[in-house]
């Protein structure tokens, strides 16, 4: 490891052949010394899975100056788990999730195994971004994402991150984006989840859906500000707790 230089990792949930992931390590290349360590195949939706019921290995890919390349058998999470606790010699400066074959904005923050390798990040003190494509199709254009990545990748090297906070980067599929916006998760959920088939006597759901936005609709919200052309940029917590309501309940009379 060259100690003048950031280490910076990379990981994703598409696996280590996907193209994001490519262009992503290609981005962001001379900016440190890259460890690639991604799962050796799709892992989408995993969210923060773990791997318990049997062991998980990895293997060199490749090796050259500045540039490492590891696949694992694993979830992205345990990717990240794997790499911090039994490779790598030292932290690494950040971790960079992505880029994702599609968006990961609102509710889908939850289900993402890209987010979910960059909260793993965030739980070992790594300044971690999670980084998608919107609307990703065969062909489309990474060049925005790999640009605005780049420089998010750089302010939080400069600047670092807060404790428990990770960042969720979000790139339309456009030809110029206007810029990045810092927003908040939008509020709803898919409805209509699953497509019915028969198939051989049995019934078969496939997973699809449409997102309907709830509650207050804010200008600032990741799903608005993609359709007005801008990435969004949303700060996200490994604390989950509600402490305004933690203080409601204090109020409640449980002792019966």
């Amino acid at each position: 490891m060259n100690k003048n230089k950031p280490l910076i990792l990379i990981s994703n949930d598409d696996g280590v052949d996907a193209e994001g992931l490519i262009r992503l390590t290609n981005a962001l290349r001379n900016l440190g010394e890259i460890v690639v360590f991604a799962p050796d195949g799709p892992r989408s939706g995993m969210s923060c899975a773990i791997t318990s019921s049997r062991p998980i290995t990895y293997k060199k890919l490749s090796q050259e100056e500045g540039l490492t390349v590891y696949s694992c058998t694993g979830t992205p999470t345990d990717c990240v788990k794997l790499v911090l606790s039994e490779v790598l010699p030292v932290k690494p400066d950040l971790l960079v999730s992505g880029i994702n074959h599609g968006g990961n904005h609102a509710l889908a923050v939850h289900y993402s195994g890209t987010m979910g390798a960059a909260f793993e990040g965030c739980v070992f003190s790594v300044p971690s971004i999670g980084v998608s494509l919107d609307k990703y199709t065969s062909g489309s254009d990474f060049s925005e994402s790999c640009r605005l990545i780049r420089i998010l990748a750089e302010q939080v090297l400069k600047k670092g991150l807060p404790d428990g906070v990770y960042l969720n980067l979000n790139v339309p599929n456009i030809t110029k984006v206007r810029g990045i916006a810092v927003g908040r998760q939008t509020t709803g959920k898919w409805e209509r989840e699953y497509n019915r088939e028969e198939k051989d006597g049995m019934t078969e759901y496939w997973l699809t859906g449409d997102f309907e936005m709830s509650g207050p609709a804010y200008p600032d919200n990741d799903i608005t500000l993609l359709d007005e052309g801008y990435a969004s940029l949303v700060p996200c917590k490994v604390d989950v707790t509600d402490y305004a309501f933690r203080d409601v309940l204090e109020t409640w009379d449980f002792n019966r």
